[in-house]
């Protein structure tokens, strides 16, 4: 199986659940995780034109980003974010799913080397209260969203989650549900929020019952990870 093959696969699981969960037919973006896997692989995504790409280290992205000018890549950073790794990230991606402190927004904002455009954000909410992951819970989120919104060079579109990793379907279904009330309170609070960005490859059917618009799958596109960040240049 090529990655070209995967992404026909992956995307006919998408429309799949689309249509099963009375989801309009292209309502669910398809973003290709592709930390870690080496140049060749991204280039065949590429070339099957899955042009939104997720990166977790500020690093590699500029790295791989360097070696991809010919493309049009939308790159989007989804892992935690450091405050010296912020320029970078502003400088390149199109998106920024996990954003979980105001003094990371702020460096983002002020950083955007491109204030004509932008950056699409999204808070990353730590739904299942796990002390491994990042993300804010609670009141937090709406006390963020709230100071997020007023900075310039950013535009708040939603909600990233990784919920615990859980094999029976109801209990996936729930975790995500609780991230759409989330967005459906802030909504309700004034917000104007359009971005649900949940779902992966184990998951993604129940991601999307529950109003997913964006899913992150890596595995089942690439394969496992086996590439170190420093071998990106071989």
């Amino acid at each position: 199986m090529t990655i070209k093959d995967n992404l026909l696969i992956i995307g006919e699981r998408i429309r799949a659940a689309e249509a099963k969960y009375g989801r309009p037919a292209g309502s669910v973006k398809l973003l290709a995780v592709s930390k870690h896997q080496d140049l060749v692989a991204l280039q065949e995504a590429l070339q099957a034109e899955q042009w939104a790409l997720g990166e977790n280290y500020a690093q590699e992205m500029a790295e791989k980003a360097s070696y991809l000018t010919a493309y049009p890549v939308e790159w989007h950073f989804i892992g935690p974010i450091q405050s010296n790794k912020t320029r970078q990230i502003a400088e390149l991606a199109t998106w920024v799913h996990s954003v979980d402190r105001l003094k990371i927004a702020e460096r983002l904002s002020a950083q955007n080397s491109q204030p004509d455009q932008a950056i699409q954000i999204c808070l990353q909410v730590n739904i299942s209260a796990e002390d491994s992951k990042s993300g804010v819970q609670g009141e937090q989120v709406f006390e963020l969203a709230r100071a997020v919104q007023k900075l310039p060079n950013l535009h708040l579109r939603g909600l990233m989650a990784i919920p615990a990793p859980e094999e029976d379907f109801a209990k996936q279904r729930q975790a995500f549900a609780a991230v759409r009330c989330l967005l459906e309170e802030l909504n309700r609070d004034g917000f104007q929020l359009d971005t649900l960005s949940m779902g992966m490859t184990n998951d993604l059917e129940a991601a999307i019952a529950e109003g997913a618009t964006i899913v992150r799958i890596g595995t089942a596109i690439f394969g496992a990870r086996t590439v170190s960040t420093a071998s990106i240049r071989s």
